[in-house]
């Protein structure tokens, strides 16, 4: 790889729910995105897992901030300590007598807006990127699945993140039409901790919330291999005395079924708007899904019987952002420009 040796390359899919960086195509990070700061002195005490354990659990002098929201930065100065705190993290494993300068490709989704992405450039920026480069989350996907985008031929590529859907259609190295929605892991999130409060007068948080859709999340009633009913422990709510509740996946896939039938409306506006030669080659090598919501169970079954399209999960969904990143900086350290990275 030829770059300078005061110079060091980073990956980072900047997501919802979890970052992850890669360096010399290994993965240095992978942490929820969130940071707790001391609300006295306005310092970050913990990044990532230890945040996470904090998070709904904190007493008033600190606070546990997710500083982006769907798929964007919300809070600026809290995302910029966080990628601050990651870099840091990667550098304390390496003992050096200076601070290599950066350079850094940052994932993000296509719907963002131009002040969204100068968000997240001066964030990198200040976090010591030297060099800052942008691709969107749907190409980075696609190259992360193994799919060769440079080629005349029509990909689909669906990433279901935590905080934003990308649906987009790939060829010759651009994307050809695409559709960014705010309907993803954590809105399936909330609408289990609303289930549970209607149907079960339990009240749970983000939390258990984000366990049960791990452990018994689906997205059809029927299902190959039915996993273990998932115990939510929590006050009732009308008496607070404690209560614990058997979630099974069947109920998952009801509480969760009108959001997944808005991405299956989302996917078909997209096939809509696809030049009918690409569509051919689509309906022929099918749609990819990736993203953590790409491992709900039985959602490439559900999409499949809808839209008669096959639909493959990618190896390893939640890090495929991540991987197609990495792949893009290697390609950009052996030629001069890369046609889908923006500086």
């Amino acid at each position: 790889m030829s770059f300078s040796f005061f110079t060091q390359e980073i990956a980072i899919d900047l997501g919802t729910a979890n970052t992850v960086i890669f360096m010399n195509d290994k993965k240095v990070v992978d942490e929820p995105s969130i940071i707790a700061i001391d609300q006295i002195t306005g310092r970050p005490i913990a990044y990532g897992t230890t945040a996470r354990m904090m998070d709904g659990r904190t007493n008033p002098n600190i606070k546990t901030i997710r500083p982006m929201k769907d798929g964007v930065i919300a809070d600026y100065n809290a995302a910029e300590q966080m990628i601050r705190g990651y870099i840091k993290m990667i550098n304390s494993k390496k003992r050096s007598l200076f601070t290599p300068s950066l350079r850094v490709v940052v994932a993000i989704p296509k719907g963002s807006t131009e002040v969204e992405i100068r968000a997240v450039r001066d964030a990198a920026e200040h976090s010591g990127g030297r060099d800052v480069y942008i691709i969107y989350e749907p190409m980075a996907a696609a190259i992360g699945v193994g799919l060769d985008i440079e080629k005349p031929r029509g990909h689909m590529i669906v990433d279901i993140g935590g905080g934003t859907t990308e649906c987009a259609v790939i060829s010759l190295g651009g994307i050809v039409c695409n559709e960014s929605v705010k309907i993803a892991g954590d809105v399936f999130t909330s609408d289990i901790q609303q289930y549970l409060r209607q149907q079960h007068n339990i009240k749970i948080g983000e939390i258990t919330a984000e366990q049960i859709k791990i452990a018994v999340g689906a997205a059809v009633q029927e299902l190959d291999e039915v996993p273990e009913p998932f115990i939510a422990k929590g006050p009732n709510l009308m008496t607070a005395y404690p209560v614990e509740v058997p979630v099974t996946s069947m109920e998952i896939a009801h509480c969760i079924d009108k959001d997944i039938a808005k991405l299956e409306t989302t996917i078909v506006r997209v096939l809509e708007q696809t030049p009918p030669e690409l569509y051919s080659d689509i309906v022929k090598e099918g749609i990819f899904l990736s993203g953590g919501g790409a491992l709900i169970r039985g959602l490439d079954k559900r999409f499949e019987n809808k839209l008669k399209i096959p639909f493959h999960v990618a190896e390893d969904p939640l890090r495929a952002v991540a991987r197609g990143t990495c792949a893009a900086l290697k390609n950009l350290s052996r030629h001069a420009s890369c046609p889908y990275l923006m500086r």
